[in-house]
């Protein structure tokens, strides 16, 4: 079974971060850092080369395949800050609503401008998210 590609590395966050090449974006990327890193209590760790992730859990599908994600994490991508949120938006539907202007797949919240949002809302999507998978495994 192959490896995932994803998975921590031992790169600096903070190097990561300051090379985000939009002014904008690396703001609101550090931000996001600090706030995540607040809210969850654990340090920020790269995982692959641009994914920023505090905490972990582990996942097992029924096909066997199995590995680690962070709890909650981020990245600075060239259209949106992408939040990862690992258990979906089902059960964060009253949270969205109040966080505001943003776009949602199944597990990522895609924020143009993080000026835009209710930090308070968002404060508790990752609190509450974090406290669903950190520590776990995750069967499907």
């Amino acid at each position: 079974m192959a490896e995932p590609k994803t998975t921590r590395s031992a790169a600096s966050v903070e190097e990561f971060l300051a090379g985000v090449a939009d002014a904008r974006r690396r703001t609101d990327a550090q931000a996001v850092c600090e706030l995540m890193e607040d809210v969850t209590g654990q340090p920020p760790v790269m995982w692959g080369s641009a994914i920023v992730g505090f905490g972990q859990y582990r996942y097992v599908y029924a096909s066997g395949k199995q590995g680690d994600w962070p709890a909650v994490g981020f990245s600075p991508r060239k259209q949106a800050l992408v939040l990862y949120v690992a258990e979906g938006f089902d059960v964060h539907g009253d949270l969205l609503a109040r966080i505001g202007p943003v776009t949602v797949s199944k597990a990522c919240v895609y924020v143009k401008k993080l000026a835009d949002v209710d930090t308070a809302a968002l404060r508790e999507l990752v609190a509450t998210a974090f406290t669903q998978v950190h520590g776990k495994t995750i069967t499907s």
